[in-house]
């Protein structure tokens, strides 16, 4: 899974079973400028896939539609989508162990759509202590 959240409220998600690599990462971004109705601003974490060359090249590309910032060292506090994802795997992974990865993949999927209809929630995430720097 990968997701990005705004302090907007906005949730966008993709949920893959591939490794993630740069390809991944670059559809996943492909999909945010598509639906994104300005210039993306992204805050990323350190990453291997994020800093890879195939990645940054993408980036120059479209440098007028997406940028990107990474975060310093390991700094998971500091990553405003940790908060949803630790929401996913508390709510959605964890109250209802899945069977297999099929059924993981569907409760995963059903739980952040359900985020997506709740942007008071998604806009909280932005309220913790370490996140706030993204809320304005």
């Amino acid at each position: 899974m990968i997701s990005t959240v705004t302090n907007l409220g906005h949730l966008q998600f993709m949920v893959f079973r591939e490794r993630f690599t740069g390809g991944v990462f670059i559809r996943f971004l492909r999909r945010l400028i598509r639906q994104a109705k300005r210039p993306v601003y992204l805050i990323g974490d350190g990453h291997p896939v994020h800093k890879a060359i195939l990645v940054k090249t993408w980036l120059q590309a479209h440098a007028k539609e997406i940028r990107m910032f990474l975060l310093p060292g390991y700094s998971p506090e500091l990553n405003p989508d940790e908060l949803l994802n630790n929401d996913v795997k508390a709510n959605a992974i964890g109250r209802r162990r899945p069977h297999n990865l099929a059924e993981m993949e569907a409760d995963a999927r059903a739980y952040l759509r359900n985020r997506q209809r709740q942007p008071q929630v998604v806009r909280n995430y932005f309220m913790e202590e370490h996140v706030r720097y993204a809320a304005t």
